[in-house]
C-alpha cells in the first residue's frame, strides 16, 4: 500500500484508492456498502474500467468483495473468518520473524524502528488515517524483510482485512484500545534487536492476540456514498 505523501500529485484513480481505502479504515464507509460504478465514476471523473481497476486493488487488499452480478462491497468479515484469518496470521508472522532474525541488518531493525515512531507520531498527532496505514504498514515490512515475496503477498491481505475488523470509533482511543499498538510493535522491535528469538515470538503472539481480542462495534447502515467521499475530495483540494 502506498501512502498519499509517496504520491505526488495523485491521479484520480490514485486518489479514489486512498480515499476509499481510508473511508473504510475509518469507518465513515460501514461493511456492506455498495460501491457502485457509475457513482464511483461520477464522483472522480473516470471512466468505468478506471474504476473496476481500483475496486479491484482494493479486492486485493482484502478491503472490498467482487460479487458476480452483484457489485462491490465493502468487505464484511464474520467471526469465523476473523478467528481463521488472525490463526493464520499467527503462524505467517512467527514464519515471518524467524526469518528476519536470520537475514535482517541492523539497519533493517532501525528501519523498523522507525515506522513505529512514525507510527506513534501520527497517532499523537491525531492524524487518523496515516496512523492506521502506518499500523498495517508495520507487518507488511517485516514481512518484506523476510525475502519472501509470497509471505508478504499473503500478509498484505490478512493485514489489510484484519484491520477492518478493529472499530476506530474514538477520535482519540486509549493505548488499551488501540487496533494495532505501536508500543506492542516496539517491543517485536527491541527483542529482534536483540536477536531474541523466544521474547520475539512471545511479543508478536501477545500482539496478535490482543488485536483479535479488540471487536468491531456496530455500525450505522444506509450511508451515503456521495457524500463521504465528497468530504475526502474538500479535504485534498
Amino acid at each position: 500500500m502506498t501512502t498519499l505523501s509517496d504520491t505526488a500529485p495523485l491521479d484520480a484513480e490514485e486518489r479514489m484508492y486512498h480515499e476509499i481505502y481510508d473511508a473504510i479504515m475509518e469507518h465513515r464507509l460501514p461493511a456492506r456498502t455498495k460501491l457502485t460504478e457509475q457513482s464511483l465514476s461520477q464522483i472522480y471523473g473516470l471512466a468505468r474500467h478506471g474504476v473496476r481497476k481500483v475496486l479491484g486493488r482494493l479486492s486485493a487488499d482484502g478491503l472490498v468483495d467482487l460479487e458476480v452480478n452483484r457489485g462491490a462491497f465493502i468487505a464484511s468479515p464474520g467471526i469465523q473468518e476473523a478467528n481463521d484469518m488472525f490463526e493464520l496470521r499467527q503462524t505467517l508472522e512467527q514464519l515471518a520473524i524467524e526469518k528476519v532474525l536470520t537475514t535482517a541488518s541492523a539497519a533493517d531493525v532501525a528501519s523498523l524502528r522507525h515506522l513505529v515512531e512514525r507510527e506513534r507520531d501520527a497517532y499523537l498527532r491525531g492524524d487518523k488515517p496515516q496512523w492506521i496505514r502506518l499500523s498495517a504498514d508495520f507487518h507488511i515490512q517485516l514481512a518484506q524483510l523476510s525475502g519472501n515475496q509470497l509471505l508478504v503477498e499473503m500478509l498484505r491481505r490478512l493485514v489489510s482485512r484484519t484491520t477492518l475488523l478493529i472499530s476506530h470509533q474514538s477520535a482519540a482511543p486509549s493505548a488499551g484500545s488501540q487496533p494495532c499498538s505501536f508500543d506492542e510493535h516496539l517491543n517485536v522491535v527491541n527483542a529482534l534487536e536483540r536477536k531474541d528469538k523466544k521474547l520475539a515470538l512471545q511479543e508478536m503472539t501477545l500482539h496478535l492476540n490482543r488485536c483479535a481480542c479488540r471487536t468491531p462495534k456496530a455500525t450505522e447502515k444506509g450511508f451515503d456514498l456521495r457524500a463521504v467521499l465528497a468530504q475526502s475530495q474538500l479535504k485534498s483540494s
